[in-house]
């Protein structure tokens, strides 16, 4: 049976340490919880360590006095505090764990996140753009490109068969994978591009071209370009494949874009935020959808766009954003609102809109459907001009907090 209290460092080894050899991607092993989507997401954080010590304090140690902090964004950087208990079976720890036996990062970040989600339990399915945003103050956009260029987190998947199953070439199905480089490699025959992905399983690779264990391909690459590469050849969850054969096994990726530098530099940000919190009170704020009479009650965010990107190749001149509307505290609450956005053209002398201005035109941006996804994200371009921002329940009365997060292409200005 699983241990109901939970036991301490000491009882499970001599010299339990915070991180052994530095934190990477390769200390995270799931447990017995469905929480890939959590760990595929901490792998990817560990890869910048500038990230990964703003969610947690990497010089800590239970040597020299453990903090137990963790911080999480949700528009604003909030603190969690956890000890060092872990669950255990058998002395083994049940959830997530390092293959290195006396480090426990990651145990004890998932313990946090757990706290913060409302207990372990709460951490039982999801995807992975949900933690990525909660550790980096990211946005999970739905048009994607330019990925890796700009700093973005990526998670993949493929959903096409039943749950963690494996297809005939050992990718696991509805099952995160986190997506951590992309390498043009040189080979005795040219180049080809590859991609690394890392089960956070530990283990269940890629069992075709280029796979770790019994790729013949693999003996067409120096040791130097393997070596470049990082690449190591055991069964650890870490495998390399063709960019093609990448493109027919996976058919989900979400990705974190960063809204902050990712370096100590402070080199550019690829996205300019702006961030407003608001609530639906019911009878008061919460109008329901635009099929509603009561829809003007919702609230409204005015925002303007000034200047056109400067990398478009139409002659149009347009501006780039991306809205992302967060339902907030939705797994502590265990409740699931279906929620929307819409833009609509601002009034030439206001900052909001009238029931006479809403009834009178029609947005010129909208979701296509109402989600009871946490996040809801709508991308697109539009002239330069001043806008409204309504976001919305399904259904009119329903109570609940949200975030809305404004972000422009370099050079645009939103307010």
């Amino acid at each position: 049976m699983i241990n109901q209290s939970p036991v301490g460092l000491q009882e499970l080894c001599a010299s339990p340490q915070f991180i052994v050899n530095g934190a990477t991607r390769l200390d995270v092993r799931q447990g017995k919880l469905n929480d890939c989507w959590l760990l595929s997401a901490i792998a990817s954080l560990s890869m910048h360590r500038s990230l990964l010590k703003k969610v947690m304090p990497l010089e800590q140690s239970f040597q020299k006095g453990y903090s137990g902090c963790f911080t999480f964004k949700y528009g604003q950087w909030e603190e969690v505090k956890v000890d060092d208990l872990l669950p255990t079976q058998d002395n083994s720890l049940i959830y997530l764990s390092s293959p290195e036996r006396h480090e426990f990062w990651s145990s004890l970040l998932e313990k946090a996140y757990a706290k913060v989600k409302g207990g372990y339990r709460a951490l039982d399915m999801g995807f992975p753009h949900e933690a990525m945003v909660d550790m980096t103050g990211g946005d999970p956009p739905a048009f994607l490109s330019q990925l890796l260029a700009k700093g973005a987190l990526i998670n993949c998947a493929n959903c096409q068969g039943p749950l963690e199953q494996k297809n005939e070439l050992g990718i696991m199905f509805r099952h995160a994978y986190s997506l951590t480089a992309v390498e043009r490699v040189q080979t005795t025959h040219g180049t080809v591009d590859l991609v690394r992905l890392l089960n956070p399983w530990g283990n269940s690779e890629w069992e075709g071209p280029w796979n770790d264990m019994q790729g013949p391909e693999w003996n067409s690459v120096s040791v130097e370009e393997q070596s470049r590469l990082q690449r190591v050849r055991r069964e650890d969850g870490e495998f390399w494949m063709l960019v093609s054969d990448f493109q027919q096994n996976f058919e989900t990726l979400q990705v974190c874009h960063l809204t902050e530098p990712i370096d100590e530099r402070g080199s550019s940000v690829p996205w300019c935020n702006i961030m407003h919190h608001g609530n639906w009170v019911p009878y008061i704020s919460a109008g329901g959808s635009a099929k509603e009479g009561s829809f003007w009650q919702n609230p409204q965010f005015y925002f303007t766009l000034s200047e056109v990107d400067s990398s478009t190749a139409s002659t149009q001149k347009t501006c780039s954003f991306v809205l992302a509307l967060m339902q907030k505290h939705q797994r502590r609450r265990g409740v699931d609102l279906n929620i929307g956005l819409h833009i609509f053209p601002a009034h030439p002398k206001n900052t909001y809109l009238s029931p006479e201005d809403l009834s009178a035109q029609r947005p010129v941006l909208y979701s296509p459907s109402y989600s009871r996804r946490r996040e809801v994200v709508l991308r697109g371009t539009l002239p330069p001009g001043r806008y409204i921002i309504i976001p919305s329940t399904h259904k009119a009365n329903q109570e609940g907090a949200f975030l809305l997060r404004v972000l422009t292409e370099k050079g645009n200005a939103a307010t």
